[in-house]
């Protein structure tokens, strides 16, 4: 019996264990993680005091009081998670310690067995994942391990998570064959890129793109180009051939080998190219001119005529495309009727890919200009469906909406046509032009194109207030300039027909915090989308949340909302316009609505109409 009170007083006072007597409280847990981490300014919120769900402590998310969510991506924090600590918080079910700098190996946060989500993208962690340390951790949907050090063989029990939607484990040192996955076809998002993975692919994952498990030399099978050799056991291998045949067949296998070299340097060269055109156009691309096309449209009057069959409110283009090949359907004939036949006559010098597909510039004979995107992942609704959506979106006029002017319906992918706007997209004006058009960004300039932003984002939210996604994919890349500067929205309302396992990666409103921590949107992720767009016209800094990897440009919204809590604002506005100094408060006006609008609670943004209403205040 002595013995007994003697473990047990050691497991109360003994060095590292928490009294079990004496739980700590959510506010006491949070303290003490913090102590475990170096750098740690950026949590100055945490103030002993105070409620964290009350009080809005940074990266806290709560529901009904109840700590839910620990989202501390971006601010630069090391040391040593203490997940002892983390274990008091009883409803803690996201981790996100996305872009920091913690390093060694990984957390045993394989103690917080009801975990949904562990982000843990863009730090230093290293070494190899212990087989079992996802055995516990039967509740997991995402798992976020990209960007690190890690190394060794997939742990196998990360493959047997039944409810598993999301894997990224790109760009670390894995090696090994991938293992089977147990529940594959559940998964939505898969990246098993830049790895040091061998073997042959999983046929349950030839679905994915190749992309996701490029860079790893020893892959090969399907989605890769690079099949499988099959290997023939010795005991059923045919004889050995006579000495000079052999040499004639060494000769035959140097030569063909030769041409397969070749052919492999060919096709590596090319794609490399590609995948370079991709990150540029991606980045920087001026999303207007991603391909020059020369299409010659016949004027007779035959043609217009033939054009016009159909019915509803959409018009078919001229009558003959390729065999098989369905016509293109105009929805809008504001700039007049053409047919596909029209625009596959057309040569095409490919110049990039966006999220959704890619986009080609067609200039017909009349004069009319027109941008044709090839859309891949549309593909949730049937035809009927699809078409029912296009023509409602062809109906759209708004004088800060780019309304399409007609769609080609392929099972595989879809063909959209709108008018090409010359001047291209907020994005290049803003950081890929450094001539006249960004020196006319002016304060007056900036104010006017944010605030047609603004009344756009409110047509639509009004026009499609039953989606969760009014808009969905809103960045500086789909916001299209005018000549004098009104801009035109984008690539809005697709959220109805894209692929859902596409949408995560396609439309930047999942990039919202929300959707890191719960993997829901809605109409306040296209507030957030606005705040990003607010805080890059007003500072001219590249957001890093634009980015897939995380890497380069900046974190607009957590720059900025360290300067709204310093009261120094106005250091950030972009210095081409901060010698207006009439106006610098209402710059600093505006950049604190962006703010506002980033904020990473959704239930602390403004609602869509309020933003709307103070950007037109200012």
């Amino acid at each position: 019996m002595g013995a007994v009170r003697i473990v047990f007083l050691i497991i109360l006072v003994g060095g590292g264990g928490l009294p079990l007597c004496c739980p700590l409280s959510e506010n006491e847990a949070l303290l003490k993680l913090k102590e475990s981490f170096t750098h740690s300014e950026s949590l100055n919120s945490w103030n002993p005091d105070s409620v964290p769900c009350s009080a809005q402590w940074t990266g806290i998310i709560c529901n009904r009081g109840v700590i839910t969510g620990l989202h501390l991506s971006d601010l630069q924090l090391s040391g040593k998670i203490d997940v002892e600590a983390l274990l008091q918080l009883r409803g803690l079910r996201t981790i996100s310690f996305v872009n920091n700098k913690f390093s060694g190996p990984i957390p045993e946060f394989n103690k917080i067995g009801v975990l949904k989500s562990l982000l843990l993208t863009g730090n230093h962690f290293s070494g190899a994942i212990p087989s079992d340390f996802f055995s516990s951790l039967t509740s997991l949907k995402k798992v976020w391990l990209s960007s690190n050090n890690f190394s060794g063989n997939i742990p196998h029990s990360l493959a047997q998570l039944s409810h598993l939607i999301e894997l990224h484990l790109e760009s670390n040192q894995f090696s090994g064959p991938i293992p089977h996955l147990k529940h594959a076809s559940i998964i939505t998002s898969l990246d098993l890129s830049n790895n040091k993975l061998e073997g042959q692919i999983p046929d349950i994952l030839s679905k994915f793109d190749a992309k996701a498990f490029a860079g790893n030399e020893g892959l090969c099978g399907n989605p890769l180009p690079k099949s499988c050799g099959a290997r023939i056991p010795e005991d059923q291998k045919p004889p050995s051939s006579p000495p000079g045949e052999s040499q004639g067949n060494v000769s035959k296998l140097v030569v063909a080998s030769l041409i397969a070299v070749t052919v492999f340097l060919m096709v590596f060269i090319f794609l490399s190219a590609s995948k370079r055109r991709e990150d540029e156009f991606s980045v920087l691309g001026r999303e207007q001119m991603e391909e020059v096309v020369e299409v010659h449209v016949p004027s007779s009057g035959h043609d217009k005529q033939s054009s016009r069959k159909g019915g509803g409110d959409s018009k078919r283009g001229s009558q003959q495309g390729k065999a098989g090949m369905s016509d293109l359907v105009v929805v809008n004939e504001d700039k007049g009727i053409f047919g596909l036949a029209d625009l596959m006559k057309a040569a095409a010098e490919v110049l990039g890919n966006g999220g959704l597909g890619s986009a080609y510039k067609a200039v017909m004979s009349n004069g009319l200009s027109v941008v044709v995107k090839r859309m891949r992942e549309m593909n949730k609704l049937g035809k009927d469906g699809f078409d029912a959506e296009m023509r409602r979106l062809g109906r759209l006029r708004h004088h800060n909406i780019l309304t399409p002017l007609a769609y080609h319906y392929r099972r595989e992918e879809k063909l959209l046509v709108s008018e090409y706007i010359p001047k291209g997209s907020l994005l290049y004006v803003l950081h890929g032009d450094r001539g006249a058009c960004h020196a006319d960004l002016n304060w007056a300039t900036r104010l006017r194109i944010v605030q047609g932003i603004a009344r756009g984002l409110g047509f639509l939210h009004s026009e499609f207030a039953t989606y969760d996604l009014p808009h969905g994919n809103l960045k500086s890349s789909n916001v299209l300039l005018c000549d004098n500067y009104e801009p035109l929205l984008s690539d809005y309302a697709f959220h109805p027909l894209i692929n859902p396992n596409n949408a995560t990666q396609a439309m930047f409103a999942y990039r919202s915090p929300e959707y890191a921590q719960y993997q829901e949107v809605s109409p306040k992720s296209d507030v957030y989308c606005l705040g990003i767009i607010i805080l890059e016209i007003m500072t001219s800094k590249f957001p890093s949340q634009y980015l897939t990897n995380g890497k380069g440009g900046t974190d607009v919204v957590q720059w900025v909302s360290s300067a709204v809590s310093e009261k120094r604002e106005a250091e950030l506005i972009d210095p081409e316009i901060a010698n207006d100094t009439d106006a610098l408060d209402r710059m600093v006006n505006l950049l604190t609505i962006g703010a506002d609008c980033t904020h990473n609670n959704p239930q602390q943004r403004p609602e869509m109409r309020e933003a709307i209403r103070r950007i037109e205040e200012i």
